[in-house]
């Protein structure tokens, strides 16, 4: 219960970073945009098929720029007060903790176990908190290194709680060593803590690759015959000791409670409750990948325990800020009179290792955008949601059953979160046979899950499609970056495995646009703000913006080895260099300001091209393939590393990798996979036309047209060429940073093709 009392201070403050100079600039970049394409239209019919594709290439850009500015207008971030939080509410709510993994070769077990210990040892009571590990691998791996992990929380929740550690992953917090002299009662501990932490880490390491543990005892018995795509699942609660094996029929879920927290007082030397669950999976019904996993965890948690609000995280976010718990409490608990004040609060993601910091950028400015409008948009991690904006609006009883299933004792705990009451402590065992219903593959058959009730369907990208079906119904959401930041996680290594999540987030984000959430369909989004439309309309567009980058960095060598001109002649090609100036300088700016330095900017811009030219792209034969019914998109799990980073003092997380430890740490990776073929082609084209240029293969001033403008337009390729860098690179390396044969000659024939077709053209 909270002090209701008007007079009192605030909870949170809403905290807002509008600049009449950032304004202005982003205001001057669309000017100058808008000059260049009258320039073009001005002088149309003076030049050929070139400058009409270059037109309709920049009026792309002008857009983009148009919606970027819409979006980053009004800056906005909340900032919570914890020490008035403390002060007047008496009685904290319940938290649902929810961990999603699916692979335990792409997702290390271990890396699973830190992000879960740092979730049961969040300063928060531990009687108002339980742990959901939801495993779509359906490993036993998994389960055995859990299993082994609830044990060793009784020893590090303690340790943590007893001296403030604010760093919880444990293989984060033991990376710097204490003194050695030091023998304090700390320092003892701090010893007893990580040999047993290492103990842990050696069972997990010695168990992969080895099965002689499944046969241990009953508790591994149910693993033996399944596999991740088709299983049937046992209930088993350890803690009391109650087994319930289905053998004879199909049954649904997986649910372990590793461990239950049955004192239930919130004294500091209890571990919240922890459960691991499996959902059922048949090969002939549709699973939809996470946000499948999601609707279970949902189901599952609201019969069991039906807390309130919900946090999700992925399985290698951990929490990095013990109190990151009370922080989202700030947000929901000051807004708890007004019913539509706040759907989620939403912590950016920001990361331990390398190759993140244009994600950081991108969220400390369109981001903090988003949350000046409406909210900012669910990221799929690192959020706190409220359980009854989940389940939509009250409906009437004969509806309920329709929409949320034909379980009744689910429909009970859907009035009850609407209600906000939560289940009682006690009800942990009596749940499970309730929870084995909510989980067959058919529960969700004409119900309303997947489509205005839980997670949506239908998209790859399941945050952004959620996030803009709660906006569009009228809520809000609440943005808070505290520092040092609440969660971190691991970042896939620049290469196949980046540009693979680069092309999923792509095809997710256009998937939407075919769906009824689709921000220009004015009649599902009455209630979202037309400025928050426009923001997400930017970012649903990402896979459509390759098309004109491709184009464009072809432009430049197309018109050399062409003889056509690019770009405006005499004093109006002040425009297109005043143009890249300014952008370059406000980029720059943008991460400089943030800590990062002008190496970082350079590799995030060029990044940004390899990634919209290369694996954004193909996210647009995906959708038609899919439009056309040949084939559906496809989740695949992105593989995750732990970094041994060392923390820069203290147990505070670095931000970035230390790259004089590791010299092939900013190094560009390859394969085989069409992903690096545009690139490739871009770069040998370019070259060619730098070279043919350079060697002066055509010399005469007709061989240019007469009116073109040939050293601007080398210089175009030289940029391209700076841009696409780590493929120049990769064509002198070796091994995994060298670009595959197979892919050189795949990209050396189109480029062949290219130039003879614009020579003769």
């Amino acid at each position: 219960m909270a002090d209701k009392s008007s007079s009192l201070p605030p909870l949170c403050e809403r905290i807002s970073y509008k600049s009449r100079s950032l304004r202005a600039v982003d205001l001057t970049i669309l000017g100058l945009l808008f000059s260049l394409l009258l320039y073009r239209i001005r002088h149309m019919s003076q030049n050929d098929t070139v400058w009409v594709v270059a037109f309709l290439c920049e009026c792309c850009f002008t857009f983009i720029w148009l919606l970027i500015t819409c979006t980053k207008w009004s800056p906005a971030e909340y900032k919570p007060y914890l020490d008035r939080l403390d002060e007047r509410v008496h009685e904290l709510p319940s938290v649902d903790m929810f961990v999603t993994t699916a692979d335990p070769v792409r997702e290390p077990p271990i890396l699973v176990v830190n992000t879960v210990l740092s979730l049961l040892a969040v300063n928060y009571p531990a009687n108002k908190l339980a742990c959901y590990v939801s495993d779509d691998g359906c490993s036993p791996l998994t389960y055995f290194s859990l299993k082994e992990a609830s044990m060793f929380a009784k020893i590090w929740v303690l340790f943590c709680k007893k001296y403030s550690v604010r760093v919880r992953a444990p293989f984060r917090y033991f990376l710097n060593p204490i003194d050695a002299k030091d023998d304090s009662e700390f320092s003892r501990d701090w010893e007893m803590t990580k040999r047993e932490y290492e103990e842990l880490v050696q069972k997990v390491e010695d168990a992969t690759g080895n099965s002689y543990w499944l046969d241990a005892g009953d508790d591994f018995e149910a693993f033996s015959n399944t596999k991740p795509s088709d299983h049937s699942t046992i209930v088993k609660l350890t803690k009391r000791l109650i087994i319930r094996l289905h053998v004879a029929e199909i049954v649904v879920v997986f649910l372990k409670v590793i461990w239950e927290n049955e004192e239930g007082v919130g004294d500091e030397k209890e571990v919240p409750h922890f459960v691991y669950i499996s959902r059922e999976k048949k090969p002939n019904y549709l699973h939809h990948y996470k946000a499948g996993a999601m609707n279970f965890l949902v189901r599952v948690s609201g019969l069991m325990t039906n807390a309130p609000y919900m946090l999700n995280v992925d399985c290698d976010m951990y929490a990095n800020e013990a109190d990151v718990v009370r922080q989202a409490m700030c947000i929901f608990m000051e807004g708890s009179m007004n019913p539509n004040h706040c759907a989620f609060v939403q912590f950016p993601q920001k990361f331990y290792d390398s190759n993140s910091d244009e994600i950081v950028v991108l969220q400390s400015y369109v981001g903090r955008g988003f949350a000046g409008i409406q909210g900012p948009v669910y990221a799929g991690s690192g959020c706190f949601l409220t359980r009854r904006v989940m389940y939509g609006k009250l409906l009437a009883a004969e509806r309920l059953e329709r929409d949320f299933g034909k379980s009744k004792e689910m429909v009970k705990s859907v009035v009850d979160a609407l209600q906000r009451k939560s289940n009682p402590q006690d009800t942990l065992i009596n749940s499970s046979e309730a929870a084995q219903a909510v989980g067959h593959c058919h529960y969700e058959y004409q119900t309303s899950w997947g489509k205005t009730v839980g997670w949506l369907y239908d998209s790859t990208t399941e945050d952004a499609h959620t996030s803009i079906g709660i906006h569009s119904r009228g809520w809000t959401s609440s943005y808070i970056s505290p520092e040092p930041p609440a969660f971190l996680r691991c970042m896939p290594p620049g290469g196949p495995e980046a540009m693979l999540q680069q092309r999923r987030w792509a095809t997710g984000l256009l998937e939407i646009l075919f769906t009824k959430q689709n921000p220009l369909n004015g009649s599902s989004c009455k209630k979202i703000r037309f400025r928050q439309s426009l923001a997400y309309l930017y970012i649903f567009t990402w896979g459509l913006r390759s098309i004109p980058e491709l184009f464009y960095c072809l432009l430049p060598a197309y018109c050399v080895l062409h003889g056509s001109a690019l770009f405006p002649k005499g004093v109006c090609i002040g425009i297109v260099v005043t143009l890249v100036g300014m952008h370059c300088l406000y980029t720059l700016w943008e991460f400089t300001s943030l800590g990062f330095s002008v190496h970082s900017w350079y590799a995030s811009q060029s990044f940004w091209r390899i990634k919209t030219t290369g694996s954004w792209l193909f996210s647009i034969p995906d959708i038609i393939l899919k439009l056309l019914g040949v084939s559906n998109t496809i989740f695949i799990v992105t593989k995750k590393t732990i970094s041994k980073t060392r923390l820069e003092s203290g147990d505070r997380p670095s931000q970035k990798e230390d790259d004089g430890s590791n010299p092939d740490s900013n190094k560009f990776e390859f394969d085989g996979s069409l992903y690096f073929l545009p690139g490739t082609f871009i770069l040998l084209v370019n070259l060619t036309a730098i070279a043919g240029f350079s060697m002066c293969l055509q010399r005469s001033s007709r061989s240019y047209g007469g009116s073109g403008s040939s050293m601007i337009d080398a210089c175009g390729c030289i940029l391209v060429v700076i841009l696409f860098l780590p493929f120049l690179i990769g064509l002198f390396e070796k091994g995994k940073y060298g670009i595959p044969l197979s892919t050189l000659s795949k990209a050396a024939f189109l480029a062949v093709l290219f130039v003879v077709f614009s020579v003769r053209n």
